[in-house]
C-alpha cells in the first residue's frame, strides 16, 4: 500500500448537500397538503416521542426559550442553551413551555452539576426533562463516553442525545457508551470554522450517508447538525438517512432568538456568531485562553421577524419534497429518495 492510500479513508469525493440534487419521480400525491411531517420514534431507551423531527440548535440566540415556545407549535424541537438558568427554565414551563420539544443542553459538565439542574426543574415545576442534548465540538474524547456512561447509570429515564462525531467509528463509540442519539457534524456549519483553523472536518451530506447504517445497527437515531442552508436541504438529509435535523444559521435573525439589532443604512440587523468564535468566548468565558483560537466567526443577518413565517416555508419545502419524490411521510423519503450529482 503507497502512502497516499494509506492516508485516504476513501478514494471516493465526498459530498456537501449542494453536490445534489433529489430526482423526481412518478407521483400520485396531488396535494403537499396530504403530506405528513411529524413521525414517531421509540428510542433505545423506551421513550416514546412524536413530533416534527427538525430541532433548533442551542446557540446563542438560536436556542432560547422564547423560540422553543414558538417552534412546540409545529411540534419542532429546541435545544436550549446551556446558559439558560433553571430559574428561567422554571418560568417558562410555569408559561405553557412543553418538555416534550424543548431538551436542555449541556456541555463536558459535572455530572452532579447536570443531575441536580434538572431535579432542581423538576422538583420546581413538576415536569422532568424528557431529552437532553449533551454537545461537545469533539465527541471522540475519553471524558465525553465516561460523561454519557455515568448519565445512563444516574438518569436512565432520559433519552440523551449526544456528540459532535462525523465517522461510523464515532457513531459506534458514543452508541457504546449509552446515548439513544447521535449527533453528526464538524466543520460543515454557516458561522463554524473548524475545517478552517484545524483542517478537521467532514462534508455533512456524506458524513449521514457514511453513519446511517452504523447508526441503523446500533439502535440509535442520527441527528444531522450542520450545512443546511435552504428547505431543500431538508429532504436531501432525510434521504440521505438522518432521523433528525438541527439548524441553526436558517433561524438566525427572529425575534424570538433575542439577538440585539444593529441599524445600518436604514435596515435592521440582529447579531449572529458560532459558539467557538471570538464574539462567544468574550460572552461566555472571559475571551479566548491563550493556547487555543477561535473557530467560528460572527456576522449580521437582516431581521426576520417572528419565527413562524421561516418554519412555514421550510415545512412547505420539506412537503413538496416528499409530493416530487412521491412520499406520504418522511420516512418514505429515505427509502425512496434518490440523488444525482451535480
Amino acid at each position: 500500500m503507497t502512502r497516499e492510500q494509506n492516508k485516504f479513508i476513501s478514494n471516493e469525493r465526498k459530498l456537501a448537500f449542494s453536490d445534489v440534487y433529489l430526482v423526481p419521480q412518478f407521483s400520485s400525491i396531488n396535494s403537499r397538503r396530504s403530506v405528513n411531517v411529524t413521525e414517531e420514534f421509540t428510542f433505545k431507551n423506551g421513550h416514546s416521542w412524536e413530533g416534527t423531527p427538525i430541532i433548533a440548535s442551542n446557540m446563542d440566540y438560536i436556542g432560547t426559550l422564547e423560540m422553543a415556545s414558538s417552534l412546540q407549535n409545529f411540534k419542532i424541537c429546541t435545544a436550549v442553551s446551556k446558559f439558560v438558568s433553571p430559574e428561567d427554565w422554571i418560568s417558562h414551563i410555569e408559561s405553557g413551555l412543553d418538555m416534550e420539544y424543548a431538551f436542555p443542553t449541556f456541555g463536558l459538565d459535572n455530572k452532579n452539576y447536570i443531575t441536580d439542574y434538572l431535579n432542581h426543574i423538576s422538583d420546581s415545576t413538576g415536569h422532568t426533562a424528557k431529552i437532553i442534548v449533551l454537545d461537545v465540538p469533539n465527541g471522540y474524547i475519553d471524558s465525553f463516553a465516561s460523561l454519557i456512561s455515568d448519565l445512563k447509570v444516574l438518569i436512565p429515564d432520559i433519552t440523551i442525545f449526544a456528540g459532535n462525531v462525523v465517522t461510523p467509528e464515532g457513531v459506534e463509540l458514543l452508541a457504546n457508551a449509552g446515548v439513544d442519539g447521535v449527533k453528526l457534524g464538524i466543520g460543515s456549519g454557516s458561522v463554524c470554522t473548524t475545517s478552517i483553523e484545524t483542517g478537521v472536518g467532514y462534508p455533512q451530506l456524506s458524513a449521514i450517508l457514511d453513519c446511517a447504517d452504523t447508526a441503523k445497527n446500533n439502535n440509535v437515531v442520527l441527528i444531522s447538525d450542520g450545512g443546511i442552508s435552504e428547505s431543500g436541504d431538508l429532504g436531501k438529509a432525510f434521504v440521505a438517512g438522518t432521523d433528525f435535523i438541527m439548524i441553526g444559521g436558517i433561524l438566525a435573525g427572529h425575534t424570538e432568538g433575542g439577538a440585539p439589532t444593529i441599524t445600518e443604512n436604514d435596515t435592521e440587523y440582529r447579531l449572529y456568531y458560532g459558539m467557538s468564535s471570538e464574539e462567544a468566548m468574550n460572552t461566555h468565558y472571559d475571551g479566548i485562553a491563550e493556547y487555543r483560537t477561535a473557530e467560528g466567526i460572527s456576522k449580521l443577518v437582516k431581521d426576520k421577524g417572528p419565527v413562524a413565517n421561516t418554519i412555514k416555508q421550510l415545512l412547505g419545502g420539506l412537503r413538496s419534497s416528499c409530493t416530487y419524490l412521491n412520499c406520504q411521510n418522511i420516512a418514505e423519503l429515505t427509502s425512496k429518495g434518490q440523488f444525482i450529482k451535480i
